[in-house]
């Protein structure tokens, strides 16, 4: 199987989704199909379909953030040394040539991009224009309204 890169954060809120899946949903909607089972028929009973079918999202949601775990390569931006090249964590601060708005992006993996956030996933068009340059550098990103380019301003690894 394939390694799945993630920061380290990505990584931590997996683990507690994981953890409240576990010890909050689960117990709940067992509670919940056992109180719809004690009121009878299961045919015309639509709280037990519902709680059925809650329970299936939840158990596939576990063994999804599980394997992802399994297969993730934590990575921690901190620790580093990529000689100012644009890289998986790297936080990118960009300056829009045309209307010279800036903006900051940090390059995490797919579960973690938000872009509201400032945090857009690895093989987002964006990312993999940026990845591997450096300070100073431009990047032509295919847009919807057409090719933009950024100028790389600085990059950091927070």
């Amino acid at each position: 199987m394939n390694t799945i890169p993630v920061t380290k954060r990505g990584a931590e809120k997996l683990r507690e989704e994981l953890h409240r899946l576990k010890t909050v949903d689960r117990p709940w909607v067992i509670n919940a199909i056992s109180e719809a089972r004690a009121q009878g028929d299961l045919s015309e009973n639509a709280e037990y379909e519902v709680a059925k079918d809650r329970q299936g999202f939840i158990e596939g949601r576990i063994q999804e953030i599980e394997g992802k775990l399994s297969a993730a390569q934590i990575i921690d931006p901190t620790a580093l040394d990529a000689g100012g090249k644009v890289v998986f964590g790297a936080t990118v601060e960009l300056e829009e040539e045309s209307s010279g708005e800036a903006v900051t992006y940090q390059i995490v993996g797919e579960d973690e991009a938000d872009l509201k956030q400032g945090l857009i996933n690895i093989s987002s068009p964006i990312a993999r224009a940026l990845i591997g340059k450096e300070e100073g550098d431009t990047a032509a990103v295919q847009a919807p309204g057409g090719v933009k380019n950024y100028e790389i301003v600085a990059v950091k690894y927070l």
